[in-house]
C-alpha cells in the first residue's frame, strides 16, 4: 500500500525507561537520510522510571515543525501506549505492539487498522541481545513496514547506535525479517539536515558569540543545555548547588572576564532575579537562557507554557533595563542566543532568552542560514581607570591587569565609589538610560519583528507556537507576525507591521494572554486571543479550528 500523503506522523510510546525517545530519535534520523523534513515532539511526566512517554515523529516532504491529531502509525511497548494513542490513528493505519506487554484483548476493535503483532522478548532472544536493545527492535520493524531498506538505513543506525554496535545491528537484523512490508516508502527529495534540539541549537549559538562559561543547576526543560555544553571543548560548565550560587558564580565569571551564560526554568529564576537587579546596578553582562514551563511553584514540572513573558520582563527591582529575545525554533534558538550574548557583552546589561519546554526539547531539522560571530567589546587597562565613566557604555576592564576594577551594586560614581548625593545619582542612573536608548537605535537598523502572509486579520504569537500556526493557518490568507524581541519592545514595528489590519488575534500558551497585555500597553488593541494552558501544545488541527471560529 503505498502512502500517497505529504506528512506522516508516527508515535511511538512506553513507559519511562523503556527508551521511547531514543527509539523516536533512530526514527527522526532514518526518515532524515531519505530526505524528509523531520520534527519530534517530546512528551513525558515526571518520573524516572514508569509513567507514560511518548514522542511524536512529523515527516514530510516540506518543512513542518508541529504535529497533528491524527497519526499513521503507532509503535507500542505497553498497555498504556495503546489506550491513549490508538483512538488517534487513521483509517488504514499501522499499530505495532509488543505482543509479550499487551494482550489481544486490550486491542482497539477496528477492522480497517493494520495490527502487527511481534513478540520482543523472542527477537532479543534470538539474537542474543540484551532489554535495552528492543526499542532497537521496534524500530527495525517499523522500518521494514513503512518500507525502507535495511542496508540504507543501517548505515544511519549504526551512526546513532555507537555503543553494542554490532549487538544492535544484529537485533536490528532478526527483527526486520520477523514483518511484512506493508508501505513503500519513496526518497522525500530534500538533502538531509542536522537534527536539534531547542536546546542544543541555543547552545551552539552562544559558543559562536564566544562563550567561554556555562553556570546551572539542573532544572527541566533547560537541562539539556547543561549537558551539551558539558561535552563541548572550550566552554567550561559547572553544576553549582543551586540557582542563588548559579546566577552569583555566573556574575563573578563575567567579571573576571569570561563570557558567560547561566540556565534555568521558573523557579530557578526566581531566585536569580536578586543577580539579575545587581547586574544592571554593576553594568556586568550576564545571559540567561530561561525555559517556561508550566506554573507556579512547581507546577507541571515537564509540560508547557508561555508564561513568564511580563515575569522576565519586570524581573529584577528598580528602573532597571534588560534584553529580551523569544526564538521561535532550532534556527531562531541559535540566531537569538548568539545576538543576545553579544548585546550583553556590548551594553553590560543582563539578558534573557525566553525558551520553553516545547523549543527545548523538541527537535528541528536545522537550517543554519544565520550567520552568528562573537562581537568584539572595547576595554581598557590603565592604572586610572574609571570603571563607570563615559556618558553611556564605558570601556571594560578585568582584574589581573593595571586596572583597579570595581563593582557594586549601590548606586556609585564613575570610579565606583557609593554615593548619595541627589544629582550624582540622578547621573548615573541617566547614564544608564542612555545606554539602552543606544540599543534601541542598534535594533531599529536589525530584525525584531518578523512576518509573513498578507491579509485582513493578523495572527500575533510568540516563542515555539511558531510552527503550529505557520501550518494552521495555511491558505487562511492571514498576516502572520511574530516578535524576535520582547524587551526593548518594539513598539514602532509591530505597529508598522500591523498596520490596514482589522483585526489581531493572538496565539499562546498560557492563560492570560500575556503577549496581548503587552501590546495593549504599547496602544496596540487584540480583538481575539486563542489561549491553551493544559500543558500541552497546540495541534495544527485543533488550532486552525480555534482560529477559523474567530475569523
Amino acid at each position: 500500500m503505498e502512502n500517497k500523503e505529504k506528512d506522516i506522523q508516527i508515535i511511538i510510546a512506553g513507559a519511562a525507561g523503556q527508551g521511547s525517545k531514543k527509539a523516536g530519535h533512530l526514527i527522526g534520523k532514518l526518515f532524515n537520510s531519505y530526505g524528509f523534513r523531520v520534527f519530534i515532539h517530546e512528551d513525558y511526566e515526571s518520573v524516572i522510571r514508569g509513567g507514560h512517554n511518548f514522542s511524536q515523529i512529523s515527516v514530510s516532504k516540506e518543512e513542518c515543525n508541529a504535529i497533528s491529531d491524527k497519526i499513521d502509525f503507532l509503535l507500542a511497548l505497553n498497555k498504556d501506549a495503546v489506550e491513549n494513542h490508538s483512538r488517534k490513528m487513521k483509517e488504514e493505519g499501522v499499530l505495532i505492539y509488543d505482543s509479550d506487554s499487551i494482550k489481544e484483548e486490550d486491542l482497539p476493535s477496528r477492522a480497517d487498522l493494520n495490527i502487527v503483532p511481534v513478540s520482543l522478548n523472542e527477537i532479543i532472544k534470538e539474537a542474543e541481545g540484551i532489554d535495552l536493545m528492543k526499542n532497537t527492535a521496534l524500530v527495525s520493524l517499523f522500518m521494514k513496514v513503512v518500507g525502507m531498506d535495511f542496508e540504507k538505513a543501517s548505515a544511519a543506525l549504526k551512526k546513532e547506535l555507537p555503543v553494542k554496535t554490532e549487538e544492535n545491528m544484529r537485533v536490528a537484523r532478526t527483527a526486520f525479517e520477523k514483518v511484512d512490508k506493508l508501505r513503500e516508502l519513496k526518497e522525500g527529495g530534500s538533502h538531509s539536515l542536522p537534527l536539534l534540539a531547542g536546546n542544543e541549537a541555543a547552545a551552539l549559538g552562544a559558543i559562536n558569540a564566544g562563550l567561554e562559561s556555562y553556570f546551572a543547576y539542573p532544572m527541566t526543560p533547560s537541562t539539556g543545555i547543561l549537558n551539551f555544553l558539558s561535552k563541548t571543548k572550550g566552554v567550561k560548565t559547572f553544576q553549582p548547588e543551586s540557582e542563588l550560587a548559579v546566577i552569583n558564580m555566573g556574575l563573578g565569571s563575567s567579571y573576571a572576564g569570561k563570557r558567560t551564560m547561566v540556565g534555568t526554568s521558573g523557579g530557578g529564576f526566581a531566585l536569580m532575579t536578586e543577580g539579575i537587579s545587581f547586574s544592571a546596578q554593576a553594568e556586568i553582562p550576564i545571559c540567561v537562557a530561561l525555559s517556561q514551563r508550566m506554573g507556579p511553584a512547581t507546577g507541571v514540572p515537564t509540560y508547557q507554557a508561555q508564561a513568564d513573558l511580563l515575569f522576565a520582563s519586570s524581573s529584577g527591582h528598580g528602573d532597571m533595563m534588560r534584553f529580551i529575545v523569544a526564538p521561535g525554533d532550532a534556527d531562531e534558538a541559535y540566531e537569538l542566543t548568539g545576538k543576545a550574548l553579544n548585546i550583553s557583552w556590548k551594553y553590560q546589561l543582563p539578558s534573557i532568552v525566553l525558551l520553553d519546554k516545547e523549543l527545548s526539547e523538541n527537535t528541528y531539522g536545522f537550517k543554519g542560514e544565520s550567520e552568528v560571530f562573537k562581537e568584539d567589546v572595547v576595554t581598557e587597562d590603565k592604572e586610572d581607570y574609571e570603571r563607570y565613566a563615559g556618558e553611556s557604555i564605558s570601556p571594560l576592564a578585568f582584574p589581573g591587569g593595571r586596572a583597579m576594577v570595581k563593582a557594586t551594586g549601590y548606586e556609585h560614581d564613575s570610579k565606583g565609589i557609593a554615593v548619595e548625593d541627589a544629582n550624582k545619582v540622578k547621573e548615573m542612573h541617566e547614564k544608564r538610560l542612555r545606554k539602552y536608548e543606544n540599543l534601541r537605535e542598534e535594533l531599529k537598523r536589525t530584525d525584531t519583528v518578523r512576518t509573513c502572509g498578507e491579509g485582513d486579520v493578523a495572527i500575533v504569537f510568540w516563542g515555539s507556537t511558531k510552527g503550529v500556526v505557520m501550518e494552521a493557518t495555511k491558505g487562511m490568507g492571514v498576516k502572520i507576525v511574530w516578535p524576535l524581541v520582547i524587551q526593548p519592545f518594539p513598539e514602532k514595528k509591530m505597529k508598522e507591521v500591523l498596520s490596514g489590519t482589522s483585526k489581531i488575534i493572538c496565539v499562546e500558551t498560557n492563560a492570560t494572554g500575556q503577549l496581548a497585555k503587552m501590546l495593549r500597553c504599547y496602544g496596540t488593541e487584540v480583538e481575539g486571543q486563542v489561549l491553551k494552558y493544559d500543558g500541552r501544545p497546540f495541534t495544527i488541527e485543533e488550532l486552525k479550528e480555534r482560529i477559523e471560529s474567530l475569523l
